[in-house]
């Protein structure tokens, strides 16, 4: 581990009322990276911007919202298959004009039903490996595809599919946060059969700028576009991974495959001072922000500073409480029901906010007790009728599993590592379970109308970044582009729901990214944290705005990565 060791001087290099700019900005705040974007029909903020465009496309040939969502997330599976891919899952959260409400999907896969925890024993894991057969579920993605368009779809699925089919053939150039986890990918998952054949040059991830042709992903997505979810899930690309797992030590089979279907959900909220923050239910960790945004409203914002050490240590604090919750309680309700309605109420905010002491970290904090009654890609769209979609999908760990099936150009994901190998776990291991997921998209809405469509990628970090960004924009007024802008807070060392579950007992490690003045740092020290310059775990943002007084769309996109947010 590497803490934090730098004088002030230094220090004053770096953050603000001292540190180098890398561009004078005439507007907005000082860490702003760029104007928002706005634009009077449809917007769309991906992390690539060839799937932005896509996005665009979808939508000026009629598409909806959901259609060209399908149609980004199918072009991110091509262009940043470091994030995500037609072999991990899908969680989205739709804005119906209609109906005037949300919409809620968990197209998250299950555990294979021929694995059990006693075979984990018997061959002496104590944990879900990180990669190769054992950690793979069923993907979910395609489902999720096809559920959300039969509900809120338009455009006829090849159409929706076409322009990633077109980029797979002719290829496209990768960009460069990509290229750059790419490359250190490969050298983890090259020994998996089929991964270097299809995710590779000569063995080499490809550079910056390459041109990438991706034939075999094209033929599985024509394949989907003629045939359905079903062939996917119960045609020969079920058949094609049945033979692969079976001939690589792996237990996913045409079974599992068959029997796959993810679920609509209802979306689950808080009020926080006057908007409502929705966020999707258990097996996802999204009411940890929740949790969090419960406890914090409860201090007044307005008289604390943005950066300040009381801002960042109330911060840290309430995700403590939080996070021992979401370590206890989160997991497939089908099998181990949370009691979220308690988990979000106001009363056991209350009672866990008087846990906090203003003027001390906590070491080690406990779940509360008596309650019964991974990398991603996230994406926003919103079209001229008024529908607004907040979708992330992801293969869990980076690229995922690193199982990678012949001839069909995409990873199985890795998410099973989320499962606990311990009996009486509500994250244990079992047949035809969903693990824990990390993850969430998110919403907010002001009196009853759609407000915010946003998501911050990046395992555990996500329900930190969604609060830090429903705080910039509503206690610190922050626009849309610099509430993803400003420096982020990450910790790290809660007790976790997966693996082995070792319990929080040092307080854990507080990341602050570039941009925390050197008193804050010094007096949260003093205060107990323990700081650490952490390289990269500060997550990725991408939200739309809906300015119902101009009847414009407002869009910002993530600075840290290679994205874009564009409207017409």
């Amino acid at each position: 581990m590497r803490y934090l060791r730098l004088a002030p001087l230094a220090l004053s290099l770096l953050v603000p009322g001292g540190h180098a700019m890398s561009a004078d900005r005439i507007t907005g705040r000082e860490f702003a990276t760029r104007s928002e974007v706005i634009a009077p029909q449809a917007m769309a903020a991906t992390s690539h911007p060839l799937a932005t465009q896509i996005a665009l496309d979808v939508m000026k040939q009629g598409g909806t919202a959901v259609d060209a969502a399908i149609a980004a997330n199918a072009a991110l599976g091509l262009m940043e298959p470091t994030g995500n891919g037609i072999g991990g899952d899908l969680f989205a959260i739709v804005w119906d004009p209609k109906t005037k409400k949300l919409h809620g999907y968990n197209g998250s896969g299950r555990s294979p039903k021929s694995l059990t925890l006693d075979w984990f024993r018997e061959h002496g894991h104590t944990e879900v490996p990180s990669r190769g057969p054992l950690p793979v579920t069923v993907p979910g993605a395609v489902d999720g595809w096809f559920a959300l368009h039969g509900r809120f779809g338009k455009l006829p699925m090849r159409q929706i599919l076409a322009p990633t089919i077109r980029y797979a053939r002719d290829g496209h150039p990768v960009h460069e946060t990509i290229a750059h986890y790419w490359e250190r990918s490969v050298p983890l998952l090259a020994k998996w059969p089929g991964f270097r054949e299809q995710f590779t040059i000569d063995g080499r991830a490809p550079r910056k700028g390459e041109m990438w042709k991706n034939p075999y992903l094209a033929d599985t997505l024509e394949k989907i576009a003629r045939g359905g979810r079903d062939a996917f899930y119960k045609g020969e690309i079920a058949r094609i991974i049945d033979a692969y797992m079976r001939a690589n030590g792996g237990f996913l089979g045409y079974e599992d495959m068959a029997a796959h279907a993810g679920e609509w959900v209802e979306p689950v909220s808080v009020g926080y001072r006057g908007y409502d923050v929705w966020e999707l239910p258990p097996n996802g960790q999204g009411i940890a922000a929740l949790q969090m945004l419960n406890i914090l409203e409860g201090y007044d914002f307005s008289q604390i500073p943005f950066g300040s050490a009381e801002h960042i240590h109330l911060f840290v604090e309430a995700k403590k409480l939080a996070f021992a919750d979401r370590a206890r309680w989160y997991a497939d309700p089908a099998f181990h029901p949370a009691p979220v309605a308690k988990l979000i109420s106001k009363e056991y905010a209350a009672q866990r906010r008087a846990l906090i002491d203003p003027e001390r970290a906590a070491r080690a904090v406990d779940a509360g007790r008596n309650l019964n009654q991974g990398d991603t890609i996230y994406l926003t769209v919103a079209d001229k009728d008024g529908m607004m979609v907040s979708l992330i999908q992801s293969n869990y760990r980076g690229m995922g599993s690193g199982m990678t099936p012949p001839g069909l150009g995409f990873i199985l994901q890795n998410r099973g590592e989320q499962f606990v190998l311990k009996n009486g776990h509500p994250n244990s291991f079992e047949p035809g379970k969903r693990p824990f997921h990390t993850i969430i998209p998110a919403f907010i809405t002001k009196d009853g109308q759609p407000w915010v469509s946003f998501g911050v990628m990046g395992g555990a970090m996500q329900p930190q970044g969604h609060v830090q960004i429903v705080m910039n924009l509503i206690d610190f007024g922050m626009n849309l582009q610099e509430a993803g802008d400003a420096p982020r807070i990450h910790h790290d060392g809660s007790t976790e729901p997966a693996g082995q579950v070792t319990e929080m007992a040092d307080g854990g490690i507080l990341n602050l990214e570039t941009g925390f003045g050197w008193e804050t740092i010094r007096a949260l020290m003093r205060k107990g944290h323990r700081i650490q310059f952490a390289d990269g775990p500060f997550g990725g943002y991408q939200a739309i705005m809906r300015d119902h007084a101009n009847g414009v769309y407002v869009g910002a996109s993530e600075s840290r990565k290679d994205g874009q947010a564009a409207g017409y």
